[in-house]
């Protein structure tokens, strides 16, 4: 768990972001439309759908996943509308719905896990407060077994201090930003190597835009971030360019990561400067 904390992703800036968020819905829109980016994966890509926010219907396959994101709008049929707040807690942090059943991958309930009691109440009051859209969508398919639980219930789990701006940067990058997941190469599927090569990148997405190699992000000098500026990362996250001029691909979520608030954005790169150096060329 502790590995897991120590996650990645990185910066971009907002006009409406808020350091200290007043209210649950101020937080939980600001995390939303950036850095948690849940609208990356449960907002359609195309179609009718498209065009409502987080109403779920997103295609994913990969190996013997054939996922499909659900509605997480208000609806009472289709959606999360009869979910009591207890029990949307305990769907993104433990990765089970009412009924029992697993919620499966690419839902990063590994680094969910991790969330802090706050921050998510904060994304249960946006998911509240979108308008209800009716979608009914299918159930994923897995053609692997799931374990019966992702590990024991979690309990009541404090806000990092943004005072000490690694370990918050840390919190940034993985339970909020599950960077991590996308940036650290497999043992042995569906473990991640988070002990000797955090971050060092490596896993390849298939989709629409062809394929992506997910970019080692550790500070190595020859084949990580150790010769890029803080805003050359800051350029790569918000508007997926790398320091050449060549462009990053989906699925880095550059539409959610450009509002990322300065403050948060500094707190991410001193985490990414802060990992350990892994000698890993992806390219």
């Amino acid at each position: 768990m502790k590995k897991v904390f120590a996650l990645v992703t990185v910066l971009a800036a907002a006009p409406f972001a808020q350091v200290q968020a007043e209210t649950l819905l101020e937080r939980g829109t600001y995390l939303m439309k950036s850095i948690v980016a849940c609208g990356n994966c449960h907002t359609a890509k195309g179609g009718p759908m498209a065009q409502h926010e987080l109403a779920g219907g997103f295609q994913m396959k990969e190996g013997p996943i054939d996922a499909v994101t659900p509605n997480l709008t208000p609806d009472k049929e289709t959606g999360i509308g009869n979910w009591t707040d207890a029990q949307l807690m305990v769907a993104i942090r433990d990765g089970k719905r009412p009924d029992g059943s697993l919620i499966g991958p690419p839902m990063p309930y590994d680094m969910y896990r991790g969330l802090s009691d706050r921050d998510t109440k904060a994304i249960i009051a946006y998911l509240r407060n979108l308008k209800p859209v009716k979608n009914a969508t299918r159930k994923s398919v897995y053609k692997m077994p799931l374990p019966p639980v992702y590990g024991p219930p979690v309990g009541s789990i404090a806000d990092v201090p943004r005072t000490d701006k690694v370990a918050y940067g840390a919190y940034l990058a993985g339970p909020l930003g599950h960077c991590m997941e996308c940036h650290t190469p497999m043992t042995k599927p569906p473990f991640r190597d988070y002990k000797t090569k955090m971050g060092a990148g490596g896993f390849k997405f298939e989709g629409p835009w062809g394929e992506s190699i997910a970019a080692n992000l550790t500070p190595h000098a020859e084949t990580g971030l150790g010769k890029w500026t803080d805003a050359q990362i800051t350029a790569a996250v918000r508007q997926g360019v790398r320091p050449d001029g060549t462009k990053l691909r989906p699925p880095m979520a550059f539409g959610y990561y450009k509002n990322i608030s300065d403050d948060d954005m500094g707190a991410i790169v001193a985490y990414l400067k802060s990992l350990k150096p892994v000698d890993h060329n992806v390219r």
